[in-house]
């Protein structure tokens, strides 16, 4: 069986220059898999060319099976691609429950999945968003993914502005999502930590392209392979003139 998600030689960038170069990943279905890397290694490139914000530059990214090439951002949600962006792409002046009756054109949202998985959210649903603290916010964005019953989830950043044991409460619940209704998420977290304690496996991007590829549970226990592959080639060479 096909993986849910399959990139192919993926080059992405910006104004024709590339952030991302050559590459392969894939996410099986029912799996979560950490996206890691330093600050501009072109994470969160990767997602959104996945979720059709930005046209690769060369190779292809498949779904199920299918080159999504052509394919535009507002079809691929139709698919059952969602994208939880870094910074929450949450409405502050509508209240929790009128997030899940907005749906694209026409699209119900089914709040009950929501609630299942975060029972807070029910008894905030007459709040303002603007007035939740940021975990209920990001609580919000993940769950009003989920409501719409992805099949390959992509969650950029969700511990930017909380704190980690907030986080450590919410990665837990995508972990159990992924496991109870088999949606591939991809996960980009700069707690590599706490990602790693709730992923199958991991990829590392440094300056754009793919540095190792382990289970979570290898990456867990090799730190100092970890750090050398954020720190690529660098690391390399400042290990090669220690030696």
């Amino acid at each position: 069986m096909s993986a849910v998600l399959a990139t192919e030689d993926l080059s992405a960038g910006y104004d024709r220059a590339a952030v991302v170069r050559g590459l392969d990943l894939t996410v099986e279905r029912g799996e979560v898999v950490a996206l890691l890397g330093p600050n501009g290694a072109g994470k969160t490139t990767t997602l959104r060319a996945i979720s059709g914000l930005i046209r690769p530059l060369q190779g292809r990214i498949r779904y199920e099976g299918s080159d999504l090439s052509g394919v535009s951002a507002s079809a691929r949600a139709r698919l059952g691609i969602a994208h939880v962006p870094e910074g929450r792409g949450i409405f502050y002046g509508l209240t929790v429950g009128e997030h899940f009756r907005l749906g694209h054109r026409g699209e119900q949202l089914d709040a009950e999945v929501a609630f299942e998985y975060f029972p807070a959210l029910k008894e905030l649903q007459g709040r303002r968003t603007g007035l939740l603290s940021g975990g209920e916010q990001q609580m919000l964005a993940v769950g009003r993914a989920l409501a719409r019953k992805p099949k390959l989830l992509l969650l950029d950043e969700l511990s930017l502005g909380l704190a980690p044991l907030i986080v450590e409460r919410l990665l837990p619940v995508v972990a159990e999502y992924a496991r109870d209704s088999g949606c591939a998420v991809l996960l980009v977290e700069q707690h590599v930590h706490l990602a790693l304690e709730v992923a199958d496996r991991g990829y590392v991007l440094s300056h754009g392209e793919i540095t190792l590829h382990k289970s979570a549970a290898e990456l867990r226990a090799d730190h100092q392979l970890l750090i050398a592959s954020y720190l690529g080639e660098r690391a390399q060479a400042a290990a090669g003139a220690a030696e």
